[in-house]
């Protein structure tokens, strides 16, 4: 295999935030592609400061281990997988990038669509939200009414948390995800967690600090709202241990480190009864379309990242009033441009 890599900064549509005042305008994201012939699988892998791991320590390591990024012969994308979690074992995100490009690769190969390769229809996707970041309340109803969607993700953690889904309620009847990442305390999550389902609130995700299990287990116990973990279940160990404090996970590929583990923490979570959201970290389309892939086995999803961005860097992926289609033939379902 050939690899190539590109850095990239992708602007966002509107200034985007979220609780603890993190802002950002663009989002710093790694792209990746594997080449085997004619065939060019593409992957992504955003940075996110929350995590602590940068493009710039990405492309170190690819540097540093490109040689034997590249000997691998590959066979199938789960022992790629396997051999690149331990090749590069405290990078999930450079190991997501190429994992996922290493299964768009494949499916090229093969000539297939990655949820064919998985043996999944195309039936029963979930519609996608769109999600308001945190801003002055005027700012947040303009954002809303600026895109008319079917479901909205609303990103709080702040003083006005109620007055922001009171005002944004009076212009739409859609339904609301909230999103708190982790800033809320036991007593403000029981204080607001029935106020919000008042106000068209479907699911609450990460109300509390990750490590915060004691208060997660009386919240489970008297919420009446779905909670979902987001930052309490990145890898595949975390989530047998939501089970009794969350309702259900949300997966984020690029956190996991990829596809492979991504599918067997789906069948792990079902086994346990917990419900399966997939989520983005503001991908452009190529990482979007490996979510895509996984809307047959999905109970919610937010992959908004294409929606979110003023520029895109693959085509293929269709926005059509909250649903996703893939118009490409095999492997992720897009065609990007970097070769």
């Amino acid at each position: 295999m050939k690899l190539y890599y590109w850095q990239q900064a992708l602007p966002f549509q509107y200034p985007f935030t979220i609780s603890n005042g993190r802002t950002k305008t663009h989002q710093p994201t790694l792209i990746v592609a594997l080449q085997i012939g004619n065939y060019v699988g593409f992957g992504e892998a955003p940075a996110i400061t929350y995590y602590n791991i940068t493009v710039e320590e990405m492309i170190d390591d690819i540097e540093m281990k490109k040689n034997f990024i590249e000997k691998f012969a590959l066979t199938e994308p789960e022992r790629y997988w396997h051999y690149l979690h331990h090749l590069i074992p405290h990078n999930p995100f450079l190991v997501c990038a190429l994992d996922m490009a290493c299964w768009d690769l494949f499916g090229q190969m093969k000539g297939k669509l990655l949820y064919e390769l998985w043996d999944k229809t195309w039936e029963n996707t979930p519609i996608t939200d769109y999600t308001i970041g945190i801003d002055s309340i005027d700012k947040m109803v303009a954002k809303m009414q600026a895109k008319p969607w079917p479901v909205y993700k609303i990103k709080l953690g702040t003083e006005e948390d109620i007055a922001i889904v009171e005002a944004l309620r009076k212009h739409t009847d859609a339904p609301f995800r909230i999103d708190a990442n982790a800033a809320w305390t036991l007593e403000e999550a029981l204080q607001k967690i029935p106020v919000l389902k008042t106000l068209g609130v479907e699911l609450i995700e990460q109300p509390l600090a990750k490590d915060n299990w004691e208060g997660m287990k009386v919240l489970y116990e008297q919420s009446p709202l779905p909670l979902f973990a987001d930052e309490s279940c990145v890898f595949e160990q975390d989530v047998a241990k939501c089970v009794g404090y969350f309702h259900g996970i949300n997966i984020k590929l690029t956190k996991c480190s990829g596809i492979t583990p991504a599918i067997r923490m789906i069948d792990n979570a079902k086994s346990l009864g917990l419900k399966v959201m997939m989520g983005c970290m503001n991908e452009s389309s190529i990482g979007s379309a490996a979510i895509a892939n996984f809307l047959p086995q999905l109970d919610f999803v937010d992959m908004d990242g294409p929606l979110l961005l003023s520029s895109d860097l693959a085509e293929g992926l269709v926005y059509d009033d909250g649903q996703v289609t893939i118009k490409g033939k095999a492997g992720l379902g897009i065609r990007a441009t970097f070769l």
